[in-house]
């Protein structure tokens, strides 16, 4: 691959599902394959509830990396700022738009090489490269899921078309659902405590950082 082109990297706490509260540096890819990531697109893209600016290289710590090494490398800056003390490994999540657009077997290898527990965020719609020590895949109605083995499942609710019946049988070890934030996030979080209360395979994920006012 010829570089990388990363939207923003910072440290800060994984906001939301099984590993939510825990020391993280957010590698977001610029790019995605649902969406353009302009509004003027949003109606006709196959994701249409995105929240998330994945657009440009312009974010903090953002830019493009002419490869894996000097990408892992300020992943590492990052990790050590404010640093006070060990004893963790040190954890990185991959997310994007879409991660596993631009996430090869290079990086994956220099990540590991600086001691890093590396996590990704993906649609799905594209097959995780071998050596992704976190795996949570967050399915969008109408897509063709392909990575069907992982961590975590972690459905955006509420979403008319999927089946949450046949998921179930996907291999995962968590399955989440989490209120679709949006001017209707209320009746989207009193959905999602319905169904969990009548679905207990399922556990409800919320958006921890959305609440502290961090990224």
């Amino acid at each position: 691959m010829a570089g990388y082109a990363v939207k923003e990297l910072f440290l800060t706490l994984q906001g939301e599902g099984r590993q939510a509260g825990r020391r993280a540096v957010f590698l977001r890819f610029a790019g995605c394959n649902l969406w353009s990531g302009r509004e003027a697109d949003r109606a006709d893209a196959q994701c249409t509830f995105c929240d998330t600016d994945f657009v440009g290289l312009d974010g903090v710590g953002g830019g493009r990396f002419a490869d894996a090494a000097s990408l892992a490398a300020a992943v590492a800056r990052r990790w050590a700022d404010g640093l006070a003390s060990g004893g963790a490994r040190p954890f990185v999540v991959l997310t994007g738009g879409e991660p596993l657009l631009q996430v090869d077997d290079a990086l994956i290898e220099a990540l590991h090489g600086g001691g890093f527990e590396i996590a990704v965020e993906t649609n799905g719609t594209l097959p995780a490269p071998a050596g992704i020590d976190w795996i949570c895949v967050s399915p969008k109605a109408g897509t063709a899921v392909v990575q069907r083995t992982g961590d975590e499942l972690k459905v955006v609710w509420p979403q008319a078309g999927l089946d949450m019946r046949a998921m179930e049988g996907w291999a995962f070890r968590h399955h989440l659902v989490s209120p679709m934030d949006g001017p209707e996030l209320r009746a989207a979080e009193a959905a999602a405590v319905a169904f969990v209360l009548a679905h207990p395979r399922w556990r409800l994920s919320t958006q921890n950082h959305k609440a502290l006012g961090i990224r």
